[in-house]
């Protein structure tokens, strides 16, 4: 089963990705961890992503289709990939129609996580983590048990990411509803959208998710690894 995830920053693809990862033998396809490793090997386009990245810029779309082409070539051992992070607009979505036609595959599905704007501020900007061992914690929903001391390692030095002010969050969802919302129509009108309550629990959004692809009649052809 081939799919992606679609949602806002923060509506917790990530976390769904990794749990639907193991218990379902899938690849996860992170097009940011794949930059990142592609930077960190040498590759020739990890060095002209690294060249982009080093000034400030986005990486064109087609350096990303070229990784993700990479990793699907390369094959593995699951039975079909999650995408996190790709596609992110209607440009970058038909590109990736054309990189699996070419190799005889094809999405399956497209697992849409709503969320609203304001509770996924307020989730967004909560959020800090230790500085030792990276637990993670929320103003609202988890705090230490013991206040300003980390529940696993008992640190007293917190961080939050710079990027995790209510400012910078909805200017980042400004963003997905002006680039990436249009994707929601683009796959319904292939049969490919389901939808999925994204503000509830992980348990609960993982359960959604799951009853929705066991409902999915599987078309797409042979799958990486």
């Amino acid at each position: 089963m081939n799919l992606v995830l679609l949602g806002p920053p923060g509506a917790g693809k990530g976390t769904q990705a990794n749990l639907l990862e193991t218990e379902r033998s899938l690849v996860k396809l992170s097009t940011g961890d794949m930059l990142r490793a592609a930077v960190a090997a040498g590759t020739e386009l990890g060095r002209k992503a690294g060249d982009i990245m080093e000034r400030g810029q986005l990486v064109p779309d087609d350096i990303v289709i070229g990784l993700i082409a990479e990793r699907l070539d390369a094959g593995g051992k699951g039975k079909g990939f999650i995408l996190d992070g790709f596609p992110r607009t209607i440009a970058q979505a038909e590109a990736l129609d054309r990189l699996l036609a070419e190799r005889g595959k094809k999405l399956d599905v497209v697992i849409k996580m709503q969320v609203d704007d304001d509770p996924l501020v307020k989730r967004i900007a909560g959020r800090f983590t230790c500085a030792d061992c990276g637990e993670g914690y929320h103003d609202a929903f988890k705090t230490p048990k013991v206040p300003d001391v980390c529940d696993r390692c008992g640190s007293t030095q917190f961080v939050r990411r710079r990027d995790d002010t209510e400012e910078v969050v909805r200017s980042r969802l400004e963003a997905y509803h002006a680039q990436t919302e249009p994707l929601i129509d683009y796959y319904r009108t292939q049969g490919k959208l389901k939808c999925v309550d994204g503000m509830a629990e992980i348990g609960a959004v993982h359960r959604a998710i799951g009853r929705a692809l066991d409902g999915v009649k599987l078309k797409s052809g042979k799958t990486p690894g």
